[in-house]
């Protein structure tokens, strides 16, 4: 009884997190950012039912498995909409923040990765001048400020900063011409949250400006939307749902795993987001790191229902993991 107590106790926080109250702490936006993790408690009831040597506790275990399994295995297995060949272009975001990173180093990785559109997020302000002299050649449209950047191959206008709350500017927003039509981009890092023993889980200006930029998006007339940055947080995280309800994530169906993205030298969650309306995923990759301390994303979008007129890219998303664990790059 103890072992089925356990799990129907653990199912419940897989399928229900919302019931955890948000105070004190905000404890249940904790909950939410870590409920991957919350499997682990598995092994732990199978391991106490194979000690009992009992069938129904293993029964009994296999019921928030199975529940795991519905909430985070689709990550696992590649949806039949990212087939090759039907990405129109492809999108970037890397937070390019922490003491190991190069700006000549990641401007060539990025580079190699073929992407049309790219988001850089907590630039330093030296370091602004290496990355425009880098990728001007590849990207000769740019917007930059506030330690946030948007760089495109294809020409941008509307470019506009957007005051999030806080201390700064918290997005940039420009309106690329695409090959599948004018596209609104925005470049986000929303505030950093933080876990003390007296505060809790830090989130709240991180979500009120996660609020302000779901109206600002809402009130958006551009048809396409994509939404490029480091959110600081899940998108399981209720405090970051006024950005989903009208934005759907594109990070889904690559079939690559979790997708955690920080710290980067052992991911344990997904900080850094693709977020689109109007357009469709055709594959989402977590590359390896770069020398940040968040992992940069890869994204091919393309229009819902269409295939793409231009072919397939090159290097495709999983190429370019592949090569440079292998270091070929």
């Amino acid at each position: 009884m103890r072992i089925a107590l356990c799990a129907l106790l653990l199912t419940a926080l897989l399928v229900f997190p919302g019931v955890v109250p948000n105070t004190p702490g905000h404890l249940g936006s904790l909950v939410e950012t870590a409920l991957p993790w919350f499997g682990l408690g598995i092994p732990l009831l199978l391991a106490a039912a194979a000690v009992r040597r009992s069938l129904r506790g293993v029964a009994f275990a296999l019921v928030p498995t199975v529940a795991w399994a519905v909430l985070f295995g689709p990550g696992l297995v590649p949806s039949p909409e990212a087939a090759p060949g039907r990405t129109d272009f492809q999108v970037l975001t890397l937070n390019v923040g922490g003491d190991r990173t190069s700006p000549h180093d990641v401007a060539r990785d990025i580079l190699a990765t073929g992407a049309d559109v790219v988001a850089l997020e907590k630039v330093p302000n030296n370091a602004v001048k290496t990355y425009e002299q880098e990728l001007h050649g590849a990207y000769p449209h740019h917007a930059t400020g506030d330690t946030l950047g948007l760089w495109s191959r294809y020409p941008l206008h509307g470019v506009e900063k957007l005051d999030l709350g806080g201390a700064w500017p918290h997005a940039i927003r420009a309106v690329a011409r695409t090959p599948v039509g004018d596209t609104a981009v925005y470049a986000v890092r929303l505030p950093s949250v933080r876990v003390t023993v007296r505060e809790g889980f830090t989130v709240q200006r991180r979500d009120a400006s996660a609020a302000r930029l779901a109206e600002r998006v809402a009130r958006d007339a551009t048809r396409r939307v994509v939404v490029l940055g480091d959110l600081n947080g899940s998108l399981r995280d209720r405090g970051l749902a006024p950005l989903t309800r009208g934005l759907r994530p594109a990070d889904g169906g690559a079939g690559h795993g979790l997708g955690f993205t920080w710290p980067a030298a052992f991911p344990v969650v997904r900080l850094d987001h693709v977020l689109v309306r109007g357009l469709a995923s055709t594959g989402s990759t977590v590359l390896p790191d770069l020398g940040s301390d968040h992992r940069p994303v890869l994204t091919g979008l393309r229009a819902p229902d269409q295939t793409s007129a231009r072919g397939p890219k090159t290097p495709a998303l999983r190429t370019f993991a592949e090569e440079i664990e292998s270091g070929e790059l």
